[in-house]
Protein backbone atom coordinates (compact mmCIF):
# COMPACT_ATOMS: atom_id res chain seq x y z
CA UNK A 1 0.00 0.00 0.00
CA UNK A 2 1.26 3.23 -0.88
CA UNK A 3 0.19 6.17 1.58
CA UNK A 4 0.24 10.18 0.77
CA UNK A 5 -1.19 13.22 2.75
CA UNK A 6 -2.33 15.98 1.03
CA UNK A 7 -0.21 19.22 1.47
CA UNK A 8 -0.86 22.60 -0.04
CA UNK A 9 0.93 21.76 -3.27
CA UNK A 10 -2.28 19.16 -4.42
CA UNK A 11 -5.07 20.94 -2.76
CA UNK A 12 -8.12 21.60 -4.78
CA UNK A 13 -6.74 19.32 -7.01
CA UNK A 14 -8.76 15.93 -8.70
CA UNK A 15 -7.54 12.85 -7.51
CA UNK A 16 -6.90 11.69 -11.09
CA UNK A 17 -4.63 14.78 -11.72
CA UNK A 18 -2.85 14.26 -8.29
CA UNK A 19 -2.35 10.97 -9.21
CA UNK A 20 -0.54 11.55 -12.68
CA UNK A 21 1.14 14.67 -10.77
CA UNK A 22 2.35 12.65 -7.56
CA UNK A 23 3.97 9.81 -9.94
CA UNK A 24 4.88 10.84 -13.17
CA UNK A 25 6.59 8.18 -14.27
CA UNK A 26 3.48 5.85 -14.24
CA UNK A 27 1.27 5.40 -17.41
CA UNK A 28 -2.22 6.81 -17.20
CA UNK A 29 -3.72 3.16 -17.68
CA UNK A 30 -2.32 2.16 -14.81
CA UNK A 31 -3.94 5.40 -12.44
CA UNK A 32 -7.28 4.47 -14.38
CA UNK A 33 -7.18 0.39 -13.36
CA UNK A 34 -6.87 1.17 -9.51
CA UNK A 35 -9.59 3.66 -9.54
CA UNK A 36 -11.78 1.67 -11.36
CA UNK A 37 -10.90 -1.45 -9.32
CA UNK A 38 -11.71 0.41 -6.34
CA UNK A 39 -7.99 0.44 -5.15
CA UNK A 40 -7.63 4.48 -4.18
CA UNK A 41 -9.03 5.39 -0.87
CA UNK A 42 -9.61 8.96 0.52
CA UNK A 43 -10.07 9.22 3.90
CA UNK A 44 -10.83 5.51 4.29
CA UNK A 45 -13.81 5.83 1.26
CA UNK A 46 -13.28 4.70 -2.09
CA UNK A 47 -12.09 7.49 -4.13
CA UNK A 48 -13.46 8.86 -7.35
CA UNK A 49 -11.57 10.09 -10.53
CA UNK A 50 -13.20 13.52 -9.96
CA UNK A 51 -13.24 14.26 -6.40
CA UNK A 52 -11.39 17.28 -5.33
CA UNK A 53 -8.70 17.00 -2.52
CA UNK A 54 -7.92 19.47 0.42
CA UNK A 55 -5.31 19.80 2.35
CA UNK A 56 -4.73 17.12 5.24
CA UNK A 57 -6.49 14.59 2.83
CA UNK A 58 -5.04 11.21 3.30
CA UNK A 59 -4.52 9.05 -0.06
CA UNK A 60 -4.29 4.98 0.31
CA UNK A 61 -3.17 2.84 -3.16
CA UNK A 62 -3.91 -0.59 -2.59
CA UNK A 63 -1.55 -1.26 -5.82
CA UNK A 64 2.42 -0.92 -5.69
CA UNK A 65 4.04 1.25 -8.49
CA UNK A 66 6.86 0.27 -10.13
CA UNK A 67 8.39 3.62 -9.94
CA UNK A 68 7.75 3.03 -5.55
CA UNK A 69 10.23 0.78 -4.31
CA UNK A 70 9.88 -0.88 -0.97
CA UNK A 71 12.35 1.07 0.24
CA UNK A 72 10.70 4.08 -0.50
CA UNK A 73 7.35 3.27 1.19
CA UNK A 74 9.52 1.89 4.59
CA UNK A 75 11.41 5.28 4.65
CA UNK A 76 8.61 7.19 5.03
CA UNK A 77 6.29 5.14 6.43
CA UNK A 78 3.99 7.33 8.95
CA UNK A 79 5.28 10.34 7.52
CA UNK A 80 3.27 10.42 4.34
CA UNK A 81 4.75 12.89 2.65
CA UNK A 82 4.60 13.38 -1.68
CA UNK A 83 6.63 12.40 -4.11
CA UNK A 84 8.11 15.25 -6.41
CA UNK A 85 5.75 16.75 -8.88
CA UNK A 86 6.03 17.34 -12.99
CA UNK A 87 8.17 19.84 -13.93
CA UNK A 88 4.72 22.56 -13.87
CA UNK A 89 4.31 21.98 -10.06
CA UNK A 90 5.80 24.26 -7.43
CA UNK A 91 8.10 23.03 -4.24
CA UNK A 92 7.27 23.25 -0.60
CA UNK A 93 8.89 25.86 1.74
CA UNK A 94 12.47 26.77 1.88
CA UNK A 95 14.94 26.04 4.77
CA UNK A 96 14.84 29.91 5.20
CA UNK A 97 13.43 33.36 4.01
CA UNK A 98 13.40 37.06 4.62
CA UNK A 99 11.15 39.30 3.39
CA UNK A 100 12.57 42.76 2.68
CA UNK A 101 10.74 46.17 3.85
CA UNK A 102 8.01 47.49 1.94
CA UNK A 103 9.06 49.03 -1.76
CA UNK A 104 13.00 47.59 -0.96
CA UNK A 105 14.61 44.43 -1.92
CA UNK A 106 17.62 42.38 -0.14
CA UNK A 107 20.33 40.52 -2.53
CA UNK A 108 20.45 37.08 -1.20
CA UNK A 109 23.14 34.77 -2.33
CA UNK A 110 22.33 30.85 -2.83
CA UNK A 111 25.16 30.36 -0.45
CA UNK A 112 23.84 32.62 2.36
CA UNK A 113 20.59 30.77 1.75
CA UNK A 114 22.00 26.80 2.06
CA UNK A 115 22.05 26.10 5.74
CA UNK A 116 22.95 22.49 6.83
CA UNK A 117 19.83 20.54 6.93
CA UNK A 118 18.91 17.34 6.41
CA UNK A 119 17.79 15.82 3.49
CA UNK A 120 14.31 13.45 3.17
CA UNK A 121 15.05 10.83 1.64
CA UNK A 122 12.23 11.58 -1.36
CA UNK A 123 14.16 14.55 -1.86
CA UNK A 124 17.50 12.63 -2.84
CA UNK A 125 15.99 10.42 -4.79
CA UNK A 126 13.52 13.09 -6.82
CA UNK A 127 13.50 12.80 -10.22
CA UNK A 128 13.68 15.68 -13.12
CA UNK A 129 15.99 17.44 -11.67
CA UNK A 130 19.20 18.98 -13.87
CA UNK A 131 21.66 16.36 -13.43
CA UNK A 132 24.33 18.46 -15.38
CA UNK A 133 26.30 20.62 -12.94
CA UNK A 134 25.97 23.92 -15.07
CA UNK A 135 29.60 25.60 -15.90
CA UNK A 136 27.98 29.04 -16.98
CA UNK A 137 30.18 30.15 -19.47
CA UNK A 138 33.23 28.42 -17.38
CA UNK A 139 35.94 26.14 -17.83
CA UNK A 140 36.68 24.00 -14.83
CA UNK A 141 38.25 21.23 -14.23
CA UNK A 142 37.12 17.90 -13.42
CA UNK A 143 37.21 18.19 -9.51
CA UNK A 144 35.58 21.85 -9.76
CA UNK A 145 32.55 20.48 -12.24
CA UNK A 146 31.98 17.26 -9.90
CA UNK A 147 31.75 20.43 -6.40
CA UNK A 148 30.15 23.59 -8.69
CA UNK A 149 26.61 24.12 -9.01
CA UNK A 150 25.34 26.73 -11.45
CA UNK A 151 22.34 27.35 -8.54
CA UNK A 152 25.26 28.98 -6.65
CA UNK A 153 25.88 31.91 -9.66
CA UNK A 154 21.98 32.78 -9.16
CA UNK A 155 21.12 35.98 -7.45
CA UNK A 156 18.11 36.29 -4.98
CA UNK A 157 16.34 39.00 -4.92
CA UNK A 158 14.30 38.04 -2.48
CA UNK A 159 13.46 34.78 -1.00
CA UNK A 160 9.97 34.20 1.29
CA UNK A 161 7.89 31.14 2.39
CA UNK A 162 5.73 31.32 -1.04
CA UNK A 163 8.28 32.16 -3.60
CA UNK A 164 11.75 33.26 -4.80
CA UNK A 165 12.68 37.01 -7.27
CA UNK A 166 15.52 36.49 -9.11
CA UNK A 167 17.68 38.80 -11.31
CA UNK A 168 18.42 36.69 -14.15
CA UNK A 169 21.13 37.31 -16.43
CA UNK A 170 20.99 38.22 -20.31
CA UNK A 171 22.20 35.07 -22.02
CA UNK A 172 20.14 32.76 -20.09
CA UNK A 173 17.21 30.97 -21.15
CA UNK A 174 14.23 30.50 -18.53
CA UNK A 175 13.55 27.32 -19.61
CA UNK A 176 14.91 24.35 -21.51
CA UNK A 177 14.54 24.29 -24.67
CA UNK A 178 16.22 23.86 -28.43
CA UNK A 179 19.48 25.56 -28.46
CA UNK A 180 20.06 25.64 -25.14
CA UNK A 181 22.21 22.81 -23.68
CA UNK A 182 20.92 20.39 -21.08
CA UNK A 183 21.07 21.44 -17.30
CA UNK A 184 21.62 25.49 -18.67
CA UNK A 185 18.58 27.07 -18.03
CA UNK A 186 17.09 29.69 -15.14
CA UNK A 187 14.36 26.62 -14.46
CA UNK A 188 17.23 23.84 -14.12
CA UNK A 189 19.18 26.24 -12.09
CA UNK A 190 16.51 26.86 -9.93
CA UNK A 191 15.54 22.74 -9.73
CA UNK A 192 19.29 22.30 -8.59
CA UNK A 193 18.96 24.72 -6.00
CA UNK A 194 16.18 23.67 -5.13
CA UNK A 195 17.32 20.20 -4.25
CA UNK A 196 20.06 21.60 -2.40
CA UNK A 197 17.80 23.19 -0.11
CA UNK A 198 15.97 20.03 0.44
CA UNK A 199 12.84 20.88 -1.10
CA UNK A 200 10.58 18.72 -1.57
CA UNK A 201 9.05 20.21 -4.80
CA UNK A 202 10.84 22.11 -7.74
CA UNK A 203 10.63 25.59 -8.36
CA UNK A 204 8.46 26.75 -11.23
CA UNK A 205 8.92 30.27 -12.65
CA UNK A 206 5.61 32.28 -12.77
CA UNK A 207 6.46 34.56 -16.28
CA UNK A 208 9.23 34.21 -18.90
CA UNK A 209 12.29 36.36 -19.96
CA UNK A 210 13.81 36.47 -23.44
CA UNK A 211 17.03 34.59 -23.10
CA UNK A 212 18.20 38.23 -24.44
CA UNK A 213 16.23 39.83 -21.64
CA UNK A 214 17.66 40.48 -18.09
CA UNK A 215 16.02 41.12 -14.79
CA UNK A 216 13.31 40.20 -12.41
CA UNK A 217 11.38 36.67 -12.46
CA UNK A 218 9.03 35.37 -10.08
CA UNK A 219 9.20 31.59 -9.52
CA UNK A 220 6.98 30.06 -7.21
CA UNK A 221 8.20 27.54 -4.68
CA UNK A 222 4.18 25.74 -3.77
CA UNK A 223 1.89 24.65 -5.80
CA UNK A 224 -1.23 27.18 -4.74
CA UNK A 225 1.33 29.72 -4.95
CA UNK A 226 1.95 29.11 -8.66
CA UNK A 227 -1.70 29.07 -9.26
CA UNK A 228 -1.93 32.33 -7.85
CA UNK A 229 0.91 34.21 -9.65
CA UNK A 230 -0.35 32.65 -12.83
CA UNK A 231 -3.95 34.43 -12.39
CA UNK A 232 -2.59 37.24 -11.05
CA UNK A 233 -0.52 38.06 -14.48
CA UNK A 234 -3.16 36.49 -16.67
CA UNK A 235 -5.35 39.06 -14.92
CA UNK A 236 -2.98 41.72 -15.56
CA UNK A 237 -2.57 42.58 -11.61
CA UNK A 238 1.06 42.00 -11.42
CA UNK A 239 2.60 45.21 -12.73
CA UNK A 240 6.10 44.69 -14.90
CA UNK A 241 8.49 47.69 -16.04
CA UNK A 242 11.34 47.61 -18.05
CA UNK A 243 14.72 49.90 -19.34
CA UNK A 244 15.15 49.85 -23.06
CA UNK A 245 17.70 51.92 -24.97
CA UNK A 246 16.23 52.20 -28.38
CA UNK A 247 17.04 53.81 -31.77
CA UNK A 248 16.63 57.63 -32.03
CA UNK A 249 14.52 60.13 -30.19
CA UNK A 250 11.13 59.70 -29.77
CA UNK A 251 8.20 62.34 -30.37
CA UNK A 252 6.66 62.39 -27.36
CA UNK A 253 8.32 61.58 -24.20
CA UNK A 254 5.22 59.96 -22.90
CA UNK A 255 3.43 57.53 -25.19
CA UNK A 256 1.23 53.88 -25.35
CA UNK A 257 1.77 51.90 -28.50
CA UNK A 258 -1.82 49.80 -28.62
CA UNK A 259 -0.88 47.41 -31.94
CA UNK A 260 -2.19 43.55 -32.11
CA UNK A 261 0.67 40.75 -32.06
CA UNK A 262 0.32 38.12 -34.77
CA UNK A 263 2.67 34.73 -34.28
CA UNK A 264 4.34 33.73 -36.87
CA UNK A 265 7.00 30.35 -37.05
CA UNK A 266 10.10 29.75 -39.36
CA UNK A 267 12.75 27.81 -39.64
CA UNK A 268 14.84 30.61 -38.59
CA UNK A 269 12.89 30.93 -35.20
CA UNK A 270 9.49 32.67 -34.04
CA UNK A 271 8.33 36.38 -34.50
CA UNK A 272 5.67 38.65 -33.71
CA UNK A 273 4.32 40.79 -36.48
CA UNK A 274 2.44 44.19 -35.86
CA UNK A 275 -0.75 45.27 -36.20
CA UNK A 276 -2.36 42.15 -38.53
CA UNK A 277 -5.36 42.08 -38.89
CA UNK A 278 -6.12 38.49 -38.46
CA UNK A 279 -8.32 36.08 -36.14
CA UNK A 280 -4.93 34.91 -34.17
CA UNK A 281 -3.52 38.16 -33.43
CA UNK A 282 -3.49 38.74 -29.76
CA UNK A 283 -4.33 42.74 -28.40
CA UNK A 284 -1.20 44.47 -26.73
CA UNK A 285 -1.05 47.46 -25.14
CA UNK A 286 2.38 48.86 -24.32
CA UNK A 287 2.71 52.47 -22.17
CA UNK A 288 6.45 53.96 -22.08
CA UNK A 289 7.78 57.03 -20.81
CA UNK A 290 11.21 58.45 -22.00
CA UNK A 291 13.64 58.84 -18.98
CA UNK A 292 16.31 59.99 -20.51
CA UNK A 293 17.02 61.65 -24.30
CA UNK A 294 20.42 61.38 -25.34
CA UNK A 295 22.25 62.30 -28.72
CA UNK A 296 20.81 59.48 -31.24
CA UNK A 297 19.14 57.17 -28.77
CA UNK A 298 16.49 57.62 -25.36
CA UNK A 299 16.21 55.60 -22.57
CA UNK A 300 12.76 54.58 -21.74
CA UNK A 301 10.93 53.20 -19.11
CA UNK A 302 8.26 50.72 -20.01
CA UNK A 303 5.35 49.38 -18.47
CA UNK A 304 3.56 46.72 -19.89
CA UNK A 305 -0.58 45.98 -19.38
CA UNK A 306 -0.19 42.59 -21.86
CA UNK A 307 2.67 40.23 -21.79
CA UNK A 308 2.90 38.97 -25.25
CA UNK A 309 5.93 37.37 -26.42
CA UNK A 310 8.58 40.18 -27.86
CA UNK A 311 6.35 42.61 -27.35
CA UNK A 312 8.58 45.59 -26.32
CA UNK A 313 11.17 45.02 -29.08
CA UNK A 314 8.38 44.27 -32.03
CA UNK A 315 6.24 47.63 -31.00
CA UNK A 316 9.19 49.80 -30.66
CA UNK A 317 10.89 48.17 -33.99
CA UNK A 318 7.17 49.19 -35.17
CA UNK A 319 7.75 52.72 -34.60
CA UNK A 320 10.53 53.41 -36.16
CA UNK A 321 12.38 52.84 -32.47
CA UNK A 322 13.80 49.40 -32.20
CA UNK A 323 16.05 48.39 -29.58
CA UNK A 324 19.63 48.61 -29.69
CA UNK A 325 21.30 44.96 -29.90
CA UNK A 326 17.93 43.43 -30.82
CA UNK A 327 19.00 40.62 -33.77
CA UNK A 328 15.91 39.42 -34.33
CA UNK A 329 13.80 43.78 -35.03
CA UNK A 330 16.63 45.90 -34.60
CA UNK A 331 18.98 48.05 -36.91
CA UNK A 332 21.53 45.34 -37.97
CA UNK A 333 23.92 48.19 -39.08
CA UNK A 334 23.55 50.66 -35.75
CA UNK A 335 23.74 47.36 -33.47
CA UNK A 336 27.44 46.34 -35.26
CA UNK A 337 28.22 49.66 -34.24
CA UNK A 338 26.79 50.09 -31.09
CA UNK A 339 29.02 46.89 -30.08
CA UNK A 340 32.03 48.94 -31.81
CA UNK A 341 31.65 52.30 -30.29
CA UNK A 342 30.10 51.33 -27.18
CA UNK A 343 30.92 47.55 -26.13
CA UNK A 344 27.04 46.79 -25.98
CA UNK A 345 27.09 42.75 -27.10
CA UNK A 346 23.57 42.19 -25.60
CA UNK A 347 19.88 43.18 -26.02
CA UNK A 348 19.56 46.77 -24.10
CA UNK A 349 16.05 45.34 -22.64
CA UNK A 350 16.03 44.94 -19.11
CA UNK A 351 13.41 43.97 -16.10
CA UNK A 352 13.69 46.87 -13.75
CA UNK A 353 10.61 46.78 -11.33
CA UNK A 354 7.86 44.02 -10.25
CA UNK A 355 4.89 45.44 -8.51
CA UNK A 356 1.72 43.26 -6.96
CA UNK A 357 -0.25 42.43 -4.04
CA UNK A 358 0.54 39.85 -2.15
CA UNK A 359 -1.84 38.49 1.57
CA UNK A 360 -3.16 42.05 1.55
CA UNK A 361 0.23 43.91 1.13
CA UNK A 362 1.72 45.53 -1.78
CA UNK A 363 5.10 44.11 -2.95
CA UNK A 364 7.72 46.72 -4.99
CA UNK A 365 11.20 44.88 -5.76
CA UNK A 366 13.72 47.32 -8.06
CA UNK A 367 16.65 45.77 -10.06
CA UNK A 368 19.03 48.23 -11.35
CA UNK A 369 20.38 47.97 -14.73
CA UNK A 370 23.84 45.62 -14.38
CA UNK A 371 27.06 47.20 -14.81
CA UNK A 372 27.13 46.21 -18.58
CA UNK A 373 24.17 48.46 -19.64
CA UNK A 374 25.25 50.98 -17.18
CA UNK A 375 28.48 51.22 -19.55
CA UNK A 376 26.82 51.85 -22.24
CA UNK A 377 24.79 54.75 -20.64
CA UNK A 378 27.87 56.54 -19.31
CA UNK A 379 29.48 56.97 -22.83
CA UNK A 380 26.52 58.41 -24.19
CA UNK A 381 25.87 62.16 -24.43
CA UNK A 382 22.87 63.83 -22.83
CA UNK A 383 20.48 66.25 -24.69
CA UNK A 384 18.75 67.78 -21.73
CA UNK A 385 18.02 66.89 -17.47
CA UNK A 386 16.35 63.42 -17.37
CA UNK A 387 12.74 63.24 -16.41
CA UNK A 388 11.47 62.40 -13.49
CA UNK A 389 9.59 59.11 -13.40
CA UNK A 390 7.53 60.25 -10.04
CA UNK A 391 3.99 59.86 -11.57
CA UNK A 392 4.93 57.56 -13.98
CA UNK A 393 3.94 53.95 -11.80
CA UNK A 394 1.09 55.44 -10.46
CA UNK A 395 -0.49 56.96 -13.89
CA UNK A 396 -0.04 53.58 -15.02
CA UNK A 397 -1.55 51.44 -11.83
CA UNK A 398 -3.85 48.73 -12.49
CA UNK A 399 -7.43 49.15 -11.63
Amino acid sequence: MITRTIDRNFANMRLDRFLRKAFPEESLSVFFAVIRKKKVRVNGVVGKANQMLVEGDVVNIYENFKSVSESDEMSIKGESLPLASAAEAAPATPSSGATPPKGGHAHISAEALSGQRPQHPIAKNATGFAKNKSTWGKTLTGAEKQAHWGAHELEFIVQTEDYVIVNKPSGLASQPGSGTRPGESLVEYLWEWGRSEGLDFKPTIAHRLDQETSGLIIAALHGDTLRDFTRMIREHVVDKFYFALVKGNLKKDRGTINESLLRTDNAKGSKMLVGKDDENAQKAITHYRVKQHYEGYDLVKIKLETGRMHQIRAHFASIGHPLLGDTRYGDFALNREVKKLFGLNRLFLHSCRLEFDWNGEQKVFDCPLPKELQSVIKQLKPLRIEHPENNFEKSHRRR
